[in-house]
């Protein structure tokens, strides 16, 4: 039989085939049951009823023969399929050894294999992750920074056809500074999707949040990816990392820059991060992300500056600068970005409340064909330019006039402390300007303004205000982020105001018919013993969009990232849980499943399990990355979420979140698990554990969490590296174990590297 040639796919087909045509016999057999098994008798008479019984006898017979062949006919089926699985699982196995010794060429030439994922940075060393395949492979995830205050590596990059690796996740500590997250890694030359930043460490003893790693750039056709939030610290909360730049010729927009962490006692916010620029010829800047407040006497830190489109596209929104709290000055709005052929410029963030109110940011200048000044604009030397500014005004007077809103250009951002709206941007195209910051209560914090639509055919919608700070009762509710229509993104809800208890977010923008939906307000901080608000709901995706912050993205779109948990600072409460990423479109073409979001750090309770990252679309998409736990003083850490699977045909099982680390005698959380990949795509990489406790005490570090399988042609996911054991000269602490890698697909991959001790 050595000359027997077989095709598992077309067998697997055949298969299919069969069952099909029993399952159609079946039906049809079910329906004459009822009019051949039990025949009415033509008249009252014994030879009428005789032979009504026998016909209902041969019926019953043929059904019970029926039922028989049914059954054999189902074993063959089954034997069928069984063998052609069989024929693919040797095929497999004689494919893998021939694969090893080409990949060993290629690494020894290049440092990279040919078809494989990068290794994953080892725990607690911020090391960075390695390069996927050439071919195709994911990028390493980044170590895990050193207990105290270390840096977390960066992600590797992916190959041709892969994801780059997630930022390697900071060292959250008691006393000093929060290490840095890691930078995500770049995504694939072609496909896949770029990294996120990792999250800056939390500081709970008296100094500096860490700064949060900035997003990987997009693949040809990517868009960039998301900055990752600095972490809050007890004097000055970490920067926000910088939104990834979008691909050469990809129609999405640069990533929004991450929001600045929060400044618990005394010191400042810290910066947002700027947004990631849009591809070559069309797309939007990426949104600057929101200053950290103060809680206490010191300022408000600066919104990030918005990113540049492409020649068609309007520049990004600067973001709002933070509010103090306790005394100090609001921080200065973002600078927005500057239109380039056909678009406007991005608004200036406004500047954050406080003592002083801080400086509105600059306004980004128009297209040089079309396009308006962003307001806060400075006014321009060109007499050109002028007269073109002075044109469009005198073309919107009249729609202005008739509908409260312009032909082309922004809308006005809300006056910050009022509460009011921002408008809604113009009918053709423009941004919807930012609500305005609600009012300082005197019991209860006022509510923020909406964020405006967007235009029509595109735009952003504003950003929604923040609420206001309650004196000795609730926090402002954030306010809704603006809707946008065709090509713009949902405009990102208002953060909640701090009080006694922290007001709850803003909801996100709804997206376009082929955009983004906006992402929800994170919750604002409450007292010492009082509770912080809940995260705002991500605006939903348009037909082709990503949802917003947990929200669904449209039918061919990506699903939004969870929102993260808000942190606790009173004993024995946890932080809020990490949300849920949304599940991308039925029909997306590529999309992802969005990235569960990191769960909220506490004092004195256990962490909280990150979100679960969301499905990718039904036949394509990859699934999203789980989140992280969150970080625990005392407690145990939070385990991650596990990565999201991917569609059935195409797309890779996104990456499972980390899990914390613990400072006190405490485990370390666990990784969660990667997703499972299509039938054409890499499994996804499990998650790191916790370190452990830095105590003498005996505590383990968390598992790693289980790489995803593949399933006939790509890699299966590299297993998460177990957590580190805690201070060097500590007694008793023990690594945790390391995760298994996934399985290589039955055709085509080889198996995922098993994670670190």
């Amino acid at each position: 039989m050595s000359w027997v040639m077989v095709s598992p796919e077309l067998v697997v087909a055949a298969a299919a085939d069969l069952a099909g045509i029993g399952s159609a016999i079946s039906s049809a057999n079910a329906a004459a049951a009822v009019n051949t098994t039990g025949l009415l008798t033509a008249g009252a008479d014994e030879v009428s009823t005789a032979i009504a019984a026998l016909f209902g006898a041969q019926g019953q017979a043929y059904q019970a023969a029926s039922a028989q062949a049914a059954a054999f006919y189902a074993q063959f089926v089954q034997a069928l399929s069984a063998g052609g699985g069989a024929y693919a699982a040797a095929e497999a196995a004689a494919v893998s050894p021939l694969l090893a010794p080409i990949n060993a060429q290629f690494v020894a030439a290049t440092g990279r294999p040919l078809i494989g994922n990068g290794a994953n940075g080892a725990p607690g060393t911020g090391a960075n992750g390695g390069p996927g395949g050439w071919l195709i492979g994911n990028g390493g995830a980044g170590g895990s920074g050193a207990p105290g205050a270390g840096a977390g590596g960066n992600g590797g990059a992916g190959g041709l056809f892969g994801s780059g690796g997630a930022g390697g996740a900071s060292t959250d500590v008691a006393g000093g500074a929060g290490g840095a997250g890691g930078a995500g890694g770049n995504a694939g030359m072609l496909f896949g999707a770029a990294g996120v930043g990792g999250v800056g460490g939390f500081s709970n003893g008296g100094a500096t949040g860490g700064a949060g790693g900035a997003g990987g750039a997009g693949g040809l056709f990517g868009a960039g990816g998301e900055g990752g939030s600095g972490g809050s610290g007890n004097l000055t909360g970490g920067a926000g990392g910088a939104g990834g730049n979008a691909g050469t010729l990809a129609t999405g927009d640069g990533g929004a820059g991450g929001t600045g962490g929060a400044s618990r006692s005394g010191g400042f916010g810290g910066a947002g991060g700027a947004g990631g620029d849009a591809g070559m010829f069309f797309g939007s800047g990426g949104s600057g992300g929101a200053g950290g407040i103060s809680r206490s006497v010191g300022d408000g830190a600066a919104g990030g500056a918005g990113g540049a489109p492409g020649l068609i596209g309007n520049g990004g929104n600067g973001g709002n600068g933070g509010a103090s709290t306790g005394g100090g000055d609001g921080g200065p709005g973002g600078a927005g970005g500057t239109g380039v052929l056909i678009g406007n410029g991005g608004n200036g963030g406004s500047g954050g409340t406080g003592a002083t109110l801080g400086k509105a940011g600059i306004g980004g200048t128009g297209g040089v064909l079309l396009g308006l000044d962003g307001f806060t604009a400075p006014a321009s030397t060109s007499p050109l330019h002028t007269l073109q500014q002075d044109v469009i005004n005198m073309v919107n007077d009249p729609f202005q006039t008739l509908t409260g809103r312009p032909l082309i250009g922004n809308g006005a951002n809300g006056t910050p402390g009022t509460g009011a709206d921002g408008g809604a941007g113009g009918w053709l195209f423009g941004n919807g300007g930012n609500g305005g910051q609600g009012t300082i209560g005197g019991v209860n914090g006022g509510a923020g303004g909406a964020g405006g639509a967007g235009g029509i055919l595109f735009g952003t919608g504003g950003t929604g205000g923040s609420g206001g700070p309650g004196a000795t009762g609730l926090g402002g509710i954030g306010g809704a982020g603006g809707a946008a229509l065709l090509f713009g993104s949902g405009g990102a809800g208002g953060s909640g105001g701090a009080g006694a208890v922290g007001g709850n977010g803003g909801a996100g923008g709804n997206g376009g018919l082929f955009a983004n939906g906006g992402a929800g307000g994170p919750g604002g901080f409450g007292s010492p013993a009082g509770a912080g608000g809940i995260g705002g709901a991500g605006g939903n995706g348009g037909l082709f969009g990503a949802g917003g912050a947990g929200g669904n993205g449209g039918l061919f779109g990506a699903g939004g990232t969870g929102g993260a948990g808000s942190h606790s600072t009173a004993a024995g409460v946890s932080g809020g849980a990490g949300g849920a990423g949304g599940d991308a479109g039925l029909l997306s073409l590529g999309a992802s499943g969005g990235a569960g979001g990191s769960g909220g750090s506490s004092l004195t309770a256990a962490g909280v399990v990150g979100g679960i990252g969301g499905a990718g679309g039904l036949l394509f998409g990859s699934g999203g990355a789980g989140g992280s736990g969150g970080f625990s003083n005392s407690g145990n850490g939070g385990a991650g979420g596990a990565g999201g699977d991917a569609g059935l045909l195409v797309g890779s099982g996104g990456a499972g979140g980390a899990g914390a680390s613990a400072t006190g005698a405490a485990t370390g959380g666990d990784g969660g698990a990667g997703g499972k990949s299509g039938a054409f795509g890499l499994g996804g990489d499990g998650g790191a554990g916790g370190a452990t406790g830095l105590s003498g005490a005996f505590h383990i570090g968390g598992k790693g969490g289980v790489g995803g399988s593949a399933v006939l042609i790509g890699n299966g996911g590299n297993g998460g590296n177990g957590g580190n054991s805690g201070n060097a000269g500590k007694s008793g602490g023990a690594p945790g174990p390391a995760g298994a890698g996934g399985a290589g697909g039955l055709l085509l991959g080889e198996n995922g590297l098993n994670g670190l001790m």
